[in-house]
């Protein structure tokens, strides 16, 4: 073992634990204020410290935002009927106890995208409107379908 490396039972700093995690530090932080669950140990000045068992439950958070495509909602109530165990066997790359969606976020559909015309002399502003509007909800219609992949 090198002298960079720590073992695996050794507390993670909020940088450590975002590298190892591979998500920025500002997430980690964002992710305590909505999961109670996760509280690492806080030091004078307000440091981190996470524990091996706070890596592991943040693993199954990230793998229910990230790779299951659930809301903040929907993780929360995951693991308010779930229990916390069932996030940490989810971070060791355990399957999900459920279908992937829980809430209506979850399966919101994205509308159809309004067909494009052609801009008559009365259009003006209100038609590029028109055109920015279209173009968003095709953009989220292609980010939409490449989340689900």
């Amino acid at each position: 073992m090198s002298v960079t490396e720590k073992s695996p039972e050794a507390f993670r700093t909020i940088s450590e634990a975002a590298d190892e995690l591979e998500v920025p530090a500002h997430v980690l932080r964002f992710w305590e204020s909505k999961f109670p669950q996760i509280s690492p140990l806080k030091r004078a000045g307000g440091r981190r410290f996470y524990r091996p068992q706070d890596l592991a439950l943040l693993r199954g958070v990230k793998r229910l935002l990230y790779e299951d495509g659930f809301t903040i909602k929907g993780a929360r109530k995951y693991i308010k009927e779930h229990g916390s165990a069932s996030v940490l066997e989810l971070g060791a790359g355990g399957a999900l106890r459920e279908p992937q969606a829980i809430d209506a976020a979850d399966v919101e559909s994205t509308p159809p995208a309004r067909p494009r015309r052609k801009p008559g002399k009365a259009d003006g502003p209100k038609r590029d409107l028109d055109d920015i509007l279209t173009d968003l909800e095709g953009a989220r219609a292609k980010l939409k379908a490449a989340l689900e992949r």
